[in-house]
């Protein structure tokens, strides 16, 4: 699995969701329900995740969209 992208923005991690999603690239959300821990302040970032397979594709997707500056480092 490769991070794509860490943030506490929960309407681009929709956004990004719905683009990956669109094109049908598997992904996972973690720390989405991390707010239990931190009361709900929105203080821990939520990372996505896609597939090793995946990972060009996506970073490839996120930058045609216009999101590249969102990404995460790919090394």
């Amino acid at each position: 699995m490769r991070e794509l992208l860490r943030t506490n923005d929960m309407v681009l991690v929709s956004a990004v969701g719905a683009l990956l999603d669109g094109a049908n690239i598997e992904h996972v959300l973690l720390d989405n329900n991390m707010s239990i821990v931190e009361g709900s302040l929105g203080i821990i970032p939520r990372r996505i995740l896609v597939h090793d397979d995946d990972n060009l594709a996506a970073r490839r997707l996120l930058t045609e969209a216009g999101l590249g500056h969102e990404l995460r480092d790919d090394t």
